[in-house]
């Protein structure tokens, strides 16, 4: 995983030399280096955690610690299909770049299953088998509705801490986030997964996606939609109301 790490970060050093002049190439090359990371990163972190650690917090250890590594690697990029959304909904970004985003997260994430997949073939440890790739781990634990219930809510409260902590300090910033994302994964982790991400939903659950399309896309694109949905509502418009009309009243 450090390995992969650094060999995306010199293509990023390189595409931002090569491609500086030419902004939508430029856009898209990063966008998909970034979730190509994530996503590989994640399928061994997968991998990890379903094996019986000497210790049963090693696997959220290691959450947090790649996830503080995503923090300080993969500035500039959302890695998130919802991210997108939810800029393109607050007006902070055009929808052309939201379009190719979207396309470069879509390419990173199926190709770093493919690129997975070639990896574990090599058999570089025990653990690695390549036909574990192409089987159908279904991390759904629980029924539709809670299931949908869960990744919203994870979905509500990541993007949330994101718009709201953009004013923090970077360091602090990515130290609280990777926290808020290793506590989701512990709390939703035994329900859905807790991936609150359609990309990397995708790639570690592409055949899932074949054998049941349309239960994983109402949990997996669906609900983490919707609650970006109800998180731009409620900050956007609800509570603005809310304060306006306690204003009022008061004033009277």
């Amino acid at each position: 995983m450090l390995s992969l790490v650094l060999l995306m970060g010199l293509a990023r050093v390189v595409t931002r030399q090569r491609l500086h002049r030419f902004m939508m190439a430029h856009t898209f090359v990063l966008e998909f280096l970034a979730t190509f990371q994530l996503c590989c990163c994640t399928h061994e972190l997968q991998l990890l955690s379903e094996q019986e650690p000497v210790h049963p917090t090693w696997p959220l250890t290691l959450t947090y610690f790649f996830s503080l590594v995503h923090g300080l690697t993969l500035v500039g990029t959302s890695t998130n299909p919802c991210g997108v959304m939810m800029q393109m909904l607050l007006g902070g970004m055009s929808p052309e770049t939201g379009a190719i985003r979207l396309l470069a997260q879509l390419i990173g994430a199926l190709c770093s299953r493919y690129c997975i997949s070639a990896l574990w073939g090599l058999g570089l440890t025990k653990y690695h088998l390549n036909e574990r790739t192409f089987a159908c781990r279904n991390p759904i634990q629980v029924d539709l509705p809670k299931a949908v219930i869960t990744e919203a809510i994870c979905s509500f409260i990541f993007h949330s801490a994101l718009l709201h902590f953009q004013e923090i300090r970077t360091k602090l910033r990515i130290h609280l986030l990777a926290a808020l994302i290793t506590f989701l994964v512990y709390a939703g982790g035994s329900l859905t997964g807790a991936v609150f991400n359609p990309a990397l939903a995708l790639s570690l659950h592409f055949t899932c996606f074949d054998e049941a399309f349309l239960r994983f896309f109402i949990v997996y694109w669906l609900a983490p939609s919707l609650g970006i949905l109800l998180m731009i509502l409620m900050f956007s418009f609800f509570l603005p109301w809310l304060y306006n009309h306690h204003a009022i009243n008061k004033r009277e």
